[in-house]
């Protein structure tokens, strides 16, 4: 599929139902067609890898031209310089998620830039560093537990992090590395247990939360 066509296409799919109903899920890019996300992978299919496509598409700056530029750029041959580009525009967490999902954790900079995003003081930076822990931690099945263990030091200092989309990521990131395995979800309960006793109100939920799921009988069954 050539640019032209796919502007055509989400044109004639633009669904303004749609785009109210992604709103209320927080879902707030300046620009859409409100196209579902399986719609978009479905297109993904058909065009394949294209990177001199996911870049026209990405900078043209509808919700669906962002995504569907994540998924189909080829990961090998992605650069620092345009991961440091992307993540400064991220602006709602859909486009964040998504395009760590479909690409950023693909890439030789993965394990690199969650260090370096979630000492970011800018939200969606920040956000996208421990989005990178969390699908690594579902991703990486390669991956030794060490990789993981160090990620524990960042987690416990963004736990006291007040804006919710930065919080909710630093719990999907700690509840991710812990269903890793029973060595993991060990050491992902102490560190929970060690951000309760924080000062912190967001820490406790973050804590709470990460230790219901953790020690409930299903993922300790599943861990056994």
């Amino acid at each position: 599929m050539q640019f032209d066509e796919i502007m055509r296409e989400f044109k004639s799919k633009s669904n303004l139902e749609s785009i109210e109903g992604m709103a209320r899920f927080g879902i707030t890019p300046d620009k859409t067609f409100g196209i579902r996300i399986p719609e978009l992978r479905k297109m993904a299919k058909r065009i394949k890898k294209d990177r001199e496509l996911a870049h026209k598409l990405w900078d043209t700056g509808y919700r669906e031209t962002m995504i569907l530029a994540s998924m189909i750029d080829v990961p090998e041959q992605v650069t620092e310089e345009q991961l440091e580009k992307w993540v400064r525009d991220f602006d709602y967490w859909e486009i964040c998620d998504q395009t760590i999902m479909n690409l950023f954790e693909k890439t030789e900079f993965a394990y690199t830039k969650a260090f370096e995003w979630s000492n970011s003081e800018e939200e969606f930076i920040k956000r996208a560093g421990y989005v990178m822990m969390a699908r690594l931690a579902v991703s990486d099945k390669k991956a030794e537990d060490q990789s993981f263990i160090q990620f524990f030091p960042l987690i416990e200092k963004g736990s006291t992090d007040s804006r919710i989309m930065v919080k909710k990521a630093v719990n999907w990131a700690l509840r991710q590395i812990g269903k890793r395995n029973l060595k993991l979800n060990k050491e992902a309960i102490k560190v929970a247990k060690t951000i309760a006793q924080l000062d912190s109100t967001e820490g406790k939920w973050v804590a709470k939360d990460a230790i219901r799921e953790l020690e409930s009988e299903s993922v300790q069954k599943r861990l056994s």
